[in-house]
């Protein structure tokens, strides 16, 4: 059943961007922007005296935006993709970066720099992700699995296009894991699978979590100095069903460095407080940690 909610959600998202982009016909209140870019880092070592192991890592993004504003209305939609591999001499080949995520938000102005707006949010991965330090064949997340599907509506402030602060007291976010043994595992929160004194099993774990609460999410976007921008993303969400004082965070910032029109530096990082994902530390010990993740790019990029 809550299988085919969440696929009814994005089917709705889906129709309602196309009825939006149905009714538009007059392009010049469209701003579209295409951004991507390549870094790569290679190591080579040969009889080095000093040690160390030959590498190779490389990186890619890839960020479409289309906005839309006439009027009293506003319609921004973007789709954000990253992953990125490396591969050290004598290890297997690895992931350290993996994103998909697609954003549309409507708004109406209703004053000044105030807007009502509806937020739809999805977001997953690309391929299978492994802790490489417990075992590198038995995958810990997959694509859909998890994936994150958010709806809210509520206030925006927006008074300039490089900064916008949402507020939804009513949000609904879904959580699936769509692979019945993470499933089973009760990973990402849901509810797991149930067994009997001998083992066996008697219910299979569920593949979603429904979450009902309030959400903010913010974006700050400037240029900090010539040839420097930075773009930072913070979203909070509270679930009103499950222990609402624990207060879900995802912040990123990301800075981009030109070097000239095709070649750039970009450093990002990522902060992230989920109180359903379990980690175990090297101890044994099993909770919700808070998780980072940083990456530093060099390399060919280019911006429409």
């Amino acid at each position: 059943m809550k299988r085919k909610l969440f696929l009814s959600m994005v089917m709705a998202l889906m129709i309602t961007s196309l009825n939006l982009s149905g009714q538009v016909s007059d392009t010049s209140y469209w701003k579209k922007g295409v951004e991507f870019g390549v870094g790569l880092n290679q190591i080579a070592l040969s009889n080095w005296a000093a040690g160390g192991n030959s590498s190779f890592a490389g990186n890619a993004f890839l960020n479409l935006n289309a906005n839309y504003s006439k009027g009293k209305h506003s319609w921004i939609n973007s789709l954000r993709l990253a992953y990125g591999l490396s591969k050290a001499e004598g290890e297997i080949t690895k992931k350290t970066d993996d994103k998909i995520e697609l954003t549309s938000k409507y708004g109406y102005q209703i004053h000044n720099s105030w807007f009502f707006s509806a937020l739809g949010e999805f977001k997953t991965q690309f391929t299978d992700g492994f802790d490489y330090k417990v075992n590198d064949s038995v995958p810990i997340s997959k694509f859909l699995a998890p994936a994150y599907l958010t709806l809210g509506l509520g206030l925006d402030y927006m008074p300039n296009s490089n900064f916008s602060l949402f507020m939804s007291p009513a949000s609904i976010r879904l959580t699936v894991v769509n692979d019945q043994r993470l499933a089973d595992l009760g990973s990402f929160g849901v509810k797991k699978a149930e067994y009997d004194e001998l083992g066996n099993l008697v219910k299979h774990g569920e593949k979603s979590l429904f979450g009902f609460g309030g959400t903010i999410k913010m974006v700050y976007k400037t240029i900090l100095m010539e040839n420097i921008a930075m773009e930072s993303r913070l979203t909070l969400f509270s679930d009103y069903l499950n222990d609402p004082q624990n207060i879900d965070v995802n912040f990123e910032t990301q800075l981009i460095f030109k070097v000239n029109k095709y070649i750039s530096a970009n450093i990002s990082a990522n902060l992230v407080y989920d109180d359903n994902v379990t980690i175990t530390d090297k101890d044994g010990k099993s909770g919700p940690r808070t998780q980072f993740k940083e990456v530093l790019g060099l390399g060919l990029s280019y911006k429409l």
